[in-house]
C-alpha cells in the first residue's frame, strides 16, 4: 500500500503545480459514531495524499460516502443523495465518486451498484479501507469501476494515520474493536463488519496518549459490544483512566448480557468514567427478546439497572427500542412500555422494525402490520417524552459541571457528565473543552437551560 500512497501524492502534487490546481474531497457520513470515527480516518489519510479539503460536494474532485445499513431508509436516503452527484458529474467528468462502509459490504448493493450506478468510480466496504489508495490509483488510471468488498483479515483500522481533522477539538471517539459475534436476528451489522477482533491494547493507550497530547479531555470508547474487548475492557478502562489530560471517559455501544460485575465495579471506582451509559434493551418483552437472540431475559435487564444504579448513584441510561418486530403482540409490547416506566431512560432511540435481508428475521411472516407498528411507536414515544422532561425538571436549582462543545453568538452548548445537553449564558468568555459549573434554571425534554457564574 506504501507505493500506492506515494504515487497518489505524486500525482496529487503534481496536479497542484498546473492550472486545475491541488484536487479536494469531500466526506459525507451516514450512521454511528465509529462510522463518523472512520471517516475521520479517511479523510486524515487523503489529506496525507496530498488532497485538499472541499467546502461542499458540490466543489469536490473526489466525493466519497461513508454508508450505514442498519435501516432500509437510511440506504434510500443514500441512494438519493448518490443521483444528485450524478447529475453533478455531468457537468464534471471528472469527479470520483466513492462508496464504503456498510451498506457497500452487502454483495447485493455491490452488485446493484455495478448494473445501476456507473458512474460511480469506486465501491469498497468495511474490512478493506485501508486499501483506499489502491482503489484511488486505479479509478484515475483504470478508467474503469471498481468494485472490492474482499475481507482482508487485518483489522481495517489505518493504525499509522494520526487524524490531523476532528469534528471537535476537545473530544474524540476511539474504535477498540470491529465487528460483532452476536448476531442478534434483526441486524446486518455482523454480515458487513465481520466476526469481533479487539485492537491491540498498546495500540489504543498510543491512540488515547496521542489524543491527550493534541488537548482531547473527553474519549468515547467504540465497538459493536465493547464488553467482550479481548483481553479485558474494565483493564483497559483502567489503564485509560491513569493518562494524564483525559477528563472524560464514555463507552458505547454494551451489550446487557456482557456486562459483568467487574466492569460494574471499574465504572464505580473510577471517577473519570461519566455517569452515564447506553444500555440497549430493544424490547421488554423476554418472549421477543428470545426471539431476537439477544440472549438476556427482561428481567435479567432489570437486575442489571438495579445493581448498576446501586454502585453508581444517580447514573444516567439511555437505551436502544425496536417497535414492530415480527411476531410482537400487543402483550408484548405492553412490557416494553413496563420497563421504559420501571428504569426511566434519560433517553431512548425508537425504531420501527426494519427488514434486513440475510438476517434470520427477514424470513419470518408473522409481519406486524404498519398501521400497528405506528401506533405502538407513537405510544412509545408519548410514554418516553415525560419522563425525559421530569429527569431534567429534578435537575433544576442543582449545579453541574459543563463540558463546552459549541460556542454560538449567543449562548453556550455542553454536556454533563450524565450526558445531559445544557444551553447556558457565561459572563466571560469559553471555550471548547472548557469545563464550567453551571446552575439549572429550567428544563425541556431534550435538553436544559442554565447560567455560570464565574
Amino acid at each position: 500500500m506504501e507505493n500506492y500512497r506515494y504515487l497518489i501524492s505524486a500525482h496529487n502534487d503534481a496536479l497542484a503545480c498546473g492550472a486545475e490546481g491541488r484536487p479536494s474531497f469531500f466526506i459525507r457520513t451516514y450512521g454511528c459514531q465509529m462510522n463518523s470515527r472512520d471517516s475521520e480516518k479517511l479523510a486524515s489519510l487523503l489529506t496525507q495524499l496530498g488532497y485538499g479539503t472541499a467546502v461542499s460536494q458540490e466543489d469536490a474532485d473526489l466525493v466519497l460516502y461513508n454508508t450505514c445499513c442498519v435501516r432500509e431508509s437510511a440506504e434510500d436516503r443514500i441512494f438519493g443523495n448518490l443521483g444528485r452527484l450524478k447529475r453533478i458529474k455531468k457537468d464534471k467528468p471528472g469527479l470520483i465518486i466513492g462508496v464504503c462502509g456498510c451498506m457497500t459490504q452487502q454483495p447485493e448493493i455491490a452488485q446493484k451498484i455495478k448494473e445501476k450506478h456507473k458512474y460511480i468510480n469506486l465501491v469498497f466496504g468495511t474490512m478493506n479501507r485501508h486499501r483506499l489508495p489502491e482503489f484511488l490509483w486505479r479509478a484515475i488510471n483504470e478508467k474503469k469501476q471498481i468494485i472490492d468488498i474482499s475481507e482482508d483479515t487485518e483489522l481495517p483500522e489505518l493504525t499509522d494515520i494520526p487524524v490531523t481533522t476532528r469534528e471537535f477539538p476537545h473530544k474524540a471517539g476511539v474504535n477498540i474493536m470491529y465487528g460483532c459475534n452476536n448476531f442478534c436476528s434483526y441486524c446486518i451489522v455482523p454480515y458487513v463488519r465481520g466476526r469481533e477482533k479487539s485492537r491491540p491494547v498498546e495500540d489504543v493507550l498510543q491512540e488515547v496518549q496521542a489524543l491527550a497530547a493534541d488537548g482531547v479531555k473527553e474519549v468515547m470508547l467504540l465497538g459493536q459490544n465493547v464488553n467482550s474487548f479481548v483481553p479485558s475492557f474494565p483493564t483497559l478502562l483502567r489503564q485509560i483512566s491513569d493518562i494524564t489530560g483525559i477528563e472524560r471517559i464514555r463507552f458505547m455501544t454494551s451489550h446487557p448480557k456482557d456486562f459483568s460485575d467487574e466492569l460494574i465495579k471499574a465504572v464505580a471506582e473510577l471517577p473519570k468514567v461519566c455517569n452515564w451509559m447506553h444500555l440497549p434493551i430493544q424490547s421488554g418483552s423476554t418472549k421477543v427478546l428470545d426471539d431476537m437472540n439477544r440472549k438476556y431475559t427482561q428481567q435479567q435487564y432489570l437486575s442489571l439497572i438495579s445493581r448498576l444504579r446501586a454502585a453508581i448513584p444517580g447514573l444516567a441510561v439511555s437505551t436502544d427500542i425496536i417497535v414492530g418486530y415480527p411476531g410482537e403482540t400487543d402483550e408484548d409490547f405492553e412490557e416494553t412500555l413496563k420497563v421504559v416506566r420501571e428504569v426511566r431512560f434519560s433517553n431512548a432511540f425508537t425504531f420501527l422494525y426494519s427488514k434486513r435481508s440475510g438476517t434470520p428475521a427477514a424470513a419470518r411472516t408473522d409481519i406486524i402490520p404498519p398501521k400497528v407498528a405506528s401506533e405502538r411507536f407513537d405510544r412509545l414515544v408519548a410514554e418516553i417524552g415525560p419522563i425525559q422532561y421530569e429527569i431534567n425538571a429534578s435537575k433544576i436549582g442543582q449545579t453541574f459541571d459543563v463540558m463546552v462543545e459549541e460556542v454560538t453568538p449567543v449562548d453556550y452548548k455542553g454536556r454533563t457528565d450524565d450526558h445531559s445537553l445544557v444551553h447556558f449564558s457565561s459572563p466571560t468568555p469559553l471555550k471548547q473543552g472548557d469545563i464550567v459549573p453551571v446552575k439549572i434554571t429550567t428544563a425541556k425534554t431534550f435538553y436544559l437551560t442554565g447560567e455560570h457564574h464565574a
